[in-house]
């Protein structure tokens, strides 16, 4: 049962240029001044926004992927802040360019978006060693979660990273039945 002032949240975490406008997979730019007419699930033809795709992959440098071994560290760093923040946490996917949370704390906006900074730097401080410098997209948004049918929806999806992405995912441990 949630505690009055907290909310649930999905925090997306993305590795940095991993995603530019121009992505064949489908993009919106800020403000949704650019859209492609595709998204991830069906992308959009091959050769649209191609000019935009090369002059962004040339002016971002490289890409930021996380290996297994990296994916490991990074979560359980995440998690360890997660649990000694007393935050609750449900479900927690690293893959080798992106993270999800789904996270329950203040309610209000700001404190979402604050707890998203903080896992961004423990993720990153937990892969130093192996991946110095920058690993996080600049920005993003906590998702706030509307209903309990949206929650089951962003619970279900993180855990399907395992199969889909051979992510490190973490679930809140099921209760035994006898």
């Amino acid at each position: 049962m949630p505690q009055p002032g907290c909310a649930w949240w999905h925090i997306v975490l993305t590795g940095r240029n991993t995603w530019l406008p121009g992505d064949r997979r489908g993009f919106r730019n800020k403000h949704h001044r650019i859209h492609s007419s595709g998204d991830y699930k069906h992308p959009p033809p091959a050769d649209e926004h191609i000019g935009l795709r090369i002059h962004n992959q040339r002016q971002a440098g490289e890409e930021k992927t996380f290996p297994p071994a990296l994916q490991s560290a990074m979560g359980q760093a995440m998690l360890a802040t997660i649990q000694r923040a007393k935050w609750a946490c449900l479900a927690l996917a690293v893959s080798h360019s992106h993270a999800h949370i789904l996270l329950e704390c203040d309610e209000a906006y700001p404190a979402a978006k604050r707890a998203m900074g903080r896992l961004k730097q423990v993720a990153s401080f937990a892969a130093r060693d192996t991946l110095p410098g920058n690993l996080w997209a600049d920005g993003g948004k906590p998702i706030p979660i509307r209903s309990y049918d949206h929650q089951r929806r962003v619970f279900r999806y993180i855990l399907d990273h395992a199969r889909k992405e051979g992510a490190w995912v973490w679930r809140f441990p099921r209760e035994k039945t006898t």
